[in-house]
């Protein structure tokens, strides 16, 4: 990270004439730009011809990087093999479940899986690292980009040979594999690990099993291939830190927490959805998302857009002020960084139409404006970094959860756990509570209160660990559908939620999907989800028309434990975690109102920076201690205290 905010996007040289290049730097540094990444999808510029090599064109554009004061994010191109690659070796192109080969013409157009692809990306990245391992723009390495953006999955034969030697290593044995795959059923039991194949088109459901090891493997399988690439950087170039663009919030193929240990600096991107009628809520649950990946340190926001993106149905301009909300907000959640993709706007490709800092329409336009505005800022605000935020309150998140409960036959198709988890987020967000994400095995010591929206499947160390922080005095408040299964995807037996009956003082016989709304005696409403439960030693909080529970709570040690069994509406469900909270000591980073975020991020010595982002038409107030802000509609507040 530099002295201060890292500013700046994608730079693209190769795309545009090089004439182009000396008004780029010189529009950089209008801009307050001070970072730029280079060469992501160079490839095809670096090695033209397999085994030849054209750096001439890169090495004009570091050293103009150079002379300017920019520091270069320099990319190792693997993201996007050249046409030569698929040509010469079409072996290593992705095939998917159906057994299709995908051909060359977009991107990451390769199996991670494959050994060819793995020796000509280790060259190009070796050569790259040669040539610029002492040049004064290198800052930080940005290796690949996006993985499992497009490839998260293939399922071709080196990948299926792959998978057996993932699996042997996981198992050891076939009995061991057979147990925990509950092969028996469907006359599925293996006798030869030749036999074992990815989870390709079947005719019925496949193996929960089976799918849920095969994203396991084929998480891992993408974490490899950055480990291979980064090893060989930290060999060439010790000094110099890299990293890779995680999609945290958005992208869930890949396990983020399992990559974010790999990394020297945590980096993720974030677009805005534009159906989404809050999307700066879920922009702020991707953000915190990113902060709990590197343990509540600051992180480096790589990409988000200045505006519309190209890739959705309906691609929805940012309107003025947005820019420097999203910005900002991200900013107050951790973020040491704040870069775009891209600097200057596609004229051709894929992506021509998705917005950049330079805009098609030149420096006269809003973009412009904003973006210059937003680096001035910024760069007033060198104070921020290195400072952290604290959060009294995780919310229970894991990767493998999510993949086993993605398998067809489940109770009801409307149980999505990442937007339940961002539902919650959400109720949180509204109140002023800031909220760290943590895996179900992570260390739980810091924080007050505890949620599990929906955590379907948890390990018996995970279950365990939650079982501990109540019981050292924790708050605890867990959704339905939760600790029903373990890391197997084999379902706890005598009565659900398995792992968690005695931390809640619940136990459910049978499972009731809704097909309308339920009324419960409060007066709420819980909708999709319902249970025959009974309590066994918590006391029920409020109930069906029938009287089974809808939400309980249980002493548990020196702690509580709340249980949800159904969806409350969005009132209600912010009801419980407002009693949570004020059970656990909770307190927002300041009082607000609806539509207004707060955030504090703080430094060892005391100083700290108090956030209020106003994304309401209207003028609001802010208080905190004795102090009221002022907040005027659209703007961005931030009061920093000695």
């Amino acid at each position: 990270m530099p002295d201060g905010i890292a500013y700046g996007g994608d730079w693209n040289p190769e795309q545009w004439p090089e004439q182009t290049w000396e008004q780029d730097v010189a529009l950089m540094r209008e801009a307050g730009v001070n970072r730029v990444s280079v060469g992501i999808f160079s490839w095809s510029s670096i090695e033209p011809v397999e085994g030849v090599f054209d750096f001439g064109w890169l090495d004009r554009a570091m050293d103009l990087l150079a002379e300017h004061g920019i520091g270069a994010n320099l990319a190792t191109p693997t993201a996007s093999p050249p046409p030569w690659f698929s040509d010469a070796y079409p072996q290593a192109l992705p095939v998917d479940a159906d057994g299709r080969r995908l051909w060359h013409g977009s991107r990451q157009g390769f199996c991670p899986s494959s050994p060819i692809y793995r020796e000509k990306a280790l060259r190009v990245a070796e050569q790259v690292a040669l040539r610029y391992r002492d040049h004064p723009a290198l800052v930080l390495w940005h290796v690949h980009n996006e993985y499992g953006c497009h490839n998260a999955r293939c399922y071709c034969d080196a990948s299926a040979a792959a998978f057996r030697a993932w699996l042997r290593t996981r198992y050891s044995s076939l009995d061991a594999l057979n147990d925990a795959w509950g092969t028996a059923f469907w006359s599925q039991r293996y006798s030869d690990w030749a036999q074992i194949l990815p989870p390709r088109a079947t005719p019925s459901f496949p193996n929960p099993g089976q799918q849920l090891d095969f994203r396991r493997f084929s998480s891992d399988a993408l974490v490899e291939l950055y480990r291979a690439e980064r090893d060989l950087l930290r060999q060439l170039t010790p000094g110099v830190p890299a990293t890779t663009n995680l999609m945290a919030g958005a992208h869930w193929d890949m396990d983020c927490w399992a990559f974010a240990a790999e990394l020297d600096v945590v980096s993720t991107d974030h677009y805005l959805i534009g159906a989404r009628r809050e999307r700066h809520i879920d922009l702020a649950f991707a953000a915190d998302y990113a902060r709990s990946l590197n343990g509540g340190r600051p992180w480096l926001l790589m990409e988000h857009s200045t505006s519309a993106v190209n890739w959705q149905p309906r691609n929805l301009a940012k309107t003025p002020g947005e820019l420097r909300r999203n910005s900002l907000s991200h900013l107050a959640r951790g973020a040491d960084g704040i870069m775009f993709f891209q600097w200057r706007q596609s004229r051709s490709g894929a992506e021509k139409w998705h917005s950049a800092m330079l805009p098609h329409a030149g420096t006269d336009t809003k973009i412009w404006r904003e973006v210059v505005a937003l680096g001035a800022e910024l760069a007033g605000l060198s104070g921020v970094a290195g400072s952290t935020v604290k959060a009294d309150v995780a919310l229970l998140l894991d990767h493998s959860s999510v993949w086993a409960q993605d398998h067809p036959a489940q109770p009801t198709a409307e149980l999505d756990p990442v937007e339940e988890a961002k539902r919650w987020h959400a109720a949180l967000w509204r109140a002023g509570v800031t909220c760290d994400l943590a895996h179900p095995e992570g260390d739980l010591t810091g924080y007050r209160l505890v949620v599990v929206p929906q955590l379907y499947l948890v390990s018996d160390a995970g279950a365990a660990n939650l079982e501990a922080f109540a019981r050292r005095g924790g708050v605890v408040v867990v959704g339905p559908y939760s600790g029903i299964v373990d890391e197997h995807d084999r379902v706890r037996l005598g009565g659900y939620p398995g792992a968690w009956r005695d931390l809640l003082g619940v136990s459910t016989e049978e499972f009731l999907p809704l097909e309308e709304p339920i009324r419960l005696a409060s007066g709420a409403t819980g909708g999709v989800w319902s249970e025959a439960a009974r309590v066994t030693t918590a006391k029920v909080l409020d109930t069906y028309a029938t009287g089974e529970p809808a939400w309980t709570r249980n002493e548990f040690g020196d702690g509580t434990a709340h249980y949800l069994t159904t969806l409350l509406d969005d009132a209600a469900l912010a009801e419980v975690l407002a009693t949570a909270c004020r059970e656990a000591g909770v307190s927002p980073a300041a009082q607000t109102v609806p539509g207004v975020e707060v955030v504090r991020r703080s430094h060892p010595d005391g100083r700290s920076f108090l956030f209020a982002i106003n994304h309401t038409d209207e003028d609001a107030t802010v208080t905190t201690g004795d102090q009221v802000i002022t907040v005027p509609a659209g703007d961005v507040v931030i009061v920093p205290t000695c």
